[in-house]
C-alpha cells in the first residue's frame, strides 16, 4: 500500500485552497490504515492545531444525512414511494406538477430558489441541475410526515445508534469547529437553526469515515444491523430515471453512484468501479466509499469555494484515482 501518495494529492489540494487546516483518512476491510492532519484551526497567530476531535464543516456532504432522514420515512411509510408527487404532501401547488421525490433526491427536479420563491427550471426529469431548493423542500415533507425534523430523526436513528457525539448541526460556535475561511464567497452563511436544513453541519473525520464504514457494511456494527439494510440499498444505489440523459451524473439518494457505463462526467473518478459512491462539498470534504474494495475514504479542508483556476472535479477525480490505486 503506497499511502505517502495519498498524503501527497491531500497536501497538494490543502496548498491549493490556501486554506489553514486539513486531513485524510482511509479505511480499509474496517481498519484505518491512514489518518493524518495538519495545518491550524485558523488564521489567528494562536489557533489549536487540527486533530482528531476537529470538527469540519460538511457542507453538501451533509446531503448524506438529509438522505437518511427521506430513506427512513420511505422505509418506515411516511412517505408511501420516492415515487409519490410533493403535491400528494405539500398541497397541489402548480409549480411542483408532476415532480416526484425521486426527482428531488436526484437533482432533477428542475426548481430553483429565484428572489426568494420557488421557479420551475425545466421540466421535471429532463436535466439535472445542483440546487439546494430540493433540501429546502424535504425538510417540509418529512416534517409534515413524520412529525419530526431531519436533525431529530438523524439524531435518534444515527447518531445514538451509532454513540456518535462529533457530528450534528450546530447554531453557535464551539471550541472543535474549524474557521471556515470563506473570503465572503456569496454562497456562505451561517444559522442558528438546527433542524436539519440548514448548511451548518459539522463532523469529526473519524465520525465520518465511520458512517461510510457504516454504510459499506449494510448497515451492520459488529455483526449487529444497527440501521435497516433497506435503507442503506436506497441510499447507495441508482436512483436516477432512465429518461435522464445518459451523460448527466448518475445519483442515489443525494449520492452520486458510479454505474455499470460511465458516460459524461461527474464526481466521481472514471477510474473508479461500478458501485462506487461518494459525496462532495463546496469545503472540498469528501466521503467517498468504493464497495468492492473495501475502502473508506475521507478528507478534509476549512476553505469554502474554490480559488480561481482550480478545477474542482478534476481534484476530486485525482483524489478518488489516488486512493483506489494506492490501496486497492
Amino acid at each position: 500500500m503506497h499511502t505517502q501518495n495519498i498524503i501527497i494529492q491531500v497536501q497538494k489540494t490543502f496548498s491549493a485552497l490556501d486554506c489553514t487546516g486539513g486531513g485524510v483518512i482511509i479505511k480499509k476491510r474496517g481498519q484505518t490504515i491512514l489518518e493524518e492532519y495538519f495545518g491550524v484551526h485558523g488564521q489567528q497567530k494562536k489557533a489549536k492545531k487540527v486533530g482528531p476531535h476537529t470538527l469540519f464543516h460538511l457542507a453538501s456532504v451533509r446531503k448524506t444525512y438529509v438522505g437518511f432522514a427521506v430513506a427512513y420515512a420511505i422505509y418506515h411509510n411516511y412517505i408511501a414511494s420516492i415515487d409519490d408527487r410533493l403535491s400528494d404532501y405539500l398541497g397541489h401547488t402548480s409549480i411542483f406538477g408532476s415532480v416526484t421525490i425521486r426527482h428531488l433526491v436526484t437533482h432533477t427536479h428542475g426548481l430553483r430558489w429565484q428572489n426568494e420563491k420557488i421557479m420551475k427550471e425545466f421540466i421535471a426529469g429532463s436535466n439535472w441541475a445542483y440546487r439546494d431548493v430540493n433540501v429546502d423542500i424535504l425538510a417540509q415533507v418529512i416534517f409534515n410526515t413524520t412529525g419530526k425534523t431531519i436533525a431529530e430523526i438523524v439524531n435518534e436513528e444515527v447518531f445514538q445508534a451509532l454513540s456518535f457525539t462529533e457530528t450534528n448541526w450546530f447554531g453557535e460556535k464551539i471550541e472543535n469547529l474549524i474557521e471556515v475561511d470563506h473570503k465572503n464567497h456569496p454562497f456562505w452563511y451561517e444559522s442558528e437553526v438546527c433542524d436539519g436544513s440548514k448548511m451548518n453541519m459539522y463532523s469529526s473525520l473519524s465520525e465520518l469515515a465511520s458512517w461510510g464504514q457504516v454504510l459499506l457494511d449494510k448497515g451492520q456494527v459488529n455483526g449487529k444491523q444497527v440501521i435497516p439494510i433497506e435503507i442503506i440499498q436506497l441510499l447507495t444505489t441508482i436512483q436516477s430515471q432512465n429518461s435522464k440523459p445518459k451523460h448527466l451524473p448518475t445519483n442515489g439518494v443525494f449520492w452520486f453512484v458510479q454505474p455499470q457505463v460511465i458516460e459524461g462526467v461527474t464526481e466521481l473518478s472514471p477510474l473508479l468501479p461500478e458501485g462506487s459512491f461518494q459525496l462532495l462539498g463546496y469545503t472540498s470534504v469528501a466521503l467517498l466509499v468504493i464497495p468492492t474494495e473495501n475502502i473508506v475514504a475521507v478528507r478534509g479542508f476549512n476553505s469554502f469555494g474554490s480559488p480561481q483556476g482550480f478545477d474542482y472535479i478534476q481534484d476530486i477525480h485525482e483524489f478518488g484515482s489516488m486512493v483506489y490505486q494506492s490501496i486497492r
